[in-house]
């Protein structure tokens, strides 16, 4: 079996070593942090920086198939890497396009793919100078960094641009959303495609991240259909093999708009690990080594919750609230080993299954109350 190289260390990449080990995978991660949640779990650890072009070529030398956990690479080594023949997916030229969230919107626009109006923006100066064409409220995106929410603003006045930092960035319409939604899809090389039930997101209106979803969405199934349908459009586009997730908008006419895609296992797709018949993670190694790819039916409807670092806590990380959340039925706790806590750090995870999703769904809820990460 092939040698597998990840960058990053973080809690995809050790999910990804954990479902790798069912099938006893060589897997060598690669991250500057020793103590990151992946190292315990992998075959072998490479302390190195993803962002730098050296390591990352030297650590490429090491595997045969390079993939990523995060998109904030090091591309020009990965395209260096592909040019002597390692296989590398995500592809660097569309890994390029991803990480730049103005070549997003112009590939969405490019291949008439459904999105919402975006203007452009060199710098806040040149922002500021062009204030009067803007409609308020608005969304303000950095084009590049941007991750779990970072990057991203609300504008509801002028006055919100001086908060901003000087940047490359896009300026977005404000979308009249009644939900908003992911499909995560998957792609091998033989390009065949599956994708899984959509899931409803739920965002903390503070953190600008997310807080609960639900699986299986409640839109009916013509537009369920049609959701999958964009993603597996836009995952053949970009000619990416392994996962991407595609969030979606369901705006109040019942339109969809591709707001954002991730080329790598997702927030949105943990409750695939007890939700549904292969999990993400199993999903992007099947994928990224040209294997059949699994079944995606859903076993049972699920919520899952994030477990964030609570709000006025950093330092060392402490749970509260185990045994309440292990003695409830259907619960699946799911801890990413981050040894220090920050206010809305992602700590972990919670899925619930439960046959009756607005059952699981109250019990997500009062798990929110009651499972907390703080600082000793």
């Amino acid at each position: 079996m092939k040698k597998i190289g990840i960058l990053g260390g973080g809690q995809l990449g050790k999910m990804l070593c954990l479902a790798a080990a069912n099938w006893d995978m060589d897997i060598t991660i690669l991250e500057n942090d020793a103590a990151c949640p992946a190292r315990p779990y992998c075959t072998r650890f490479v302390k190195g920086d993803i962002k730098n072009y050296d390591d990352v070529v030297a650590f490429g030398q090491t595997v045969d198939i390079i993939t990523i956990e995060i998109e904030h690479v090091n591309t020009e080594a990965l395209h260096f890497l592909k040019k002597q023949g390692k296989t590398v997916h995500p592809n660097p030229v569309s890994l390029d396009l991803i990480k730049d969230k103005g070549q997003q919107k112009a590939f969405y626009r490019k291949y008439r793919l459904p999105t919402s109006a975006v203007w452009y923006f060199d710098s806040i100066s040149i922002l500021k100078e062009k204030i009067d064409t803007i409609t308020f409220p608005c969304v303000w995106k950095s084009r590049e960094g941007g991750y779990d929410g970072k990057g991203v603003s609300i504008l509801k006045s002028k006055a919100d641009i001086v908060k901003l930092p000087d940047e490359r960035c896009i300026i977005e319409e404000m979308v009249d959303i009644d939900k908003e939604i992911a499909v995560i899809v998957c792609r091998n090389e033989n390009g065949q495609v599956v994708a899984y039930p959509s899931v409803e997101m739920v965002f903390d209106p503070k953190a600008n991240m997310l807080d609960y979803q639900m699986c299986p969405s409640a839109i009916n199934k013509k537009v369920e259909k049609k959701a999958q349908a964009l993603a597996i459009s836009v995952i053949e586009k970009l000619d990416i093999c392994g996962l991407l997730a595609v969030e979606l908008f369901l705006t109040k006419q019942g339109k969809l708009l591709i707001n954002e895609v991730a080329p790598r296992p997702h927030n949105s797709g943990h409750h695939t690990i007890e939700a549904t018949e292969t999990s993400q993670f199993e999903q992007h190694l099947r994928s990224i080594s040209n294997m059949p790819l699994g079944a995606t039916a859903m076993r049972l409807p699920s919520v899952l919750l994030n477990v964030v670092g609570a709000d006025g806590f950093s330092g060392k990380t402490k749970i509260l609230g185990w045994e309440n959340a292990l003695g409830t039925e259907g619960v699946h706790i799911h801890l990413y080993g981050k040894k220090m806590t920050k206010p809305f750090r992602k700590m972990g995870h919670i899925t619930i299954l439960n046959k009756d999703i607005e059952r699981a769904k109250q019990v997500a809820l009062d798990l929110k109350e009651m499972f907390k990460v703080v600082s000793e």
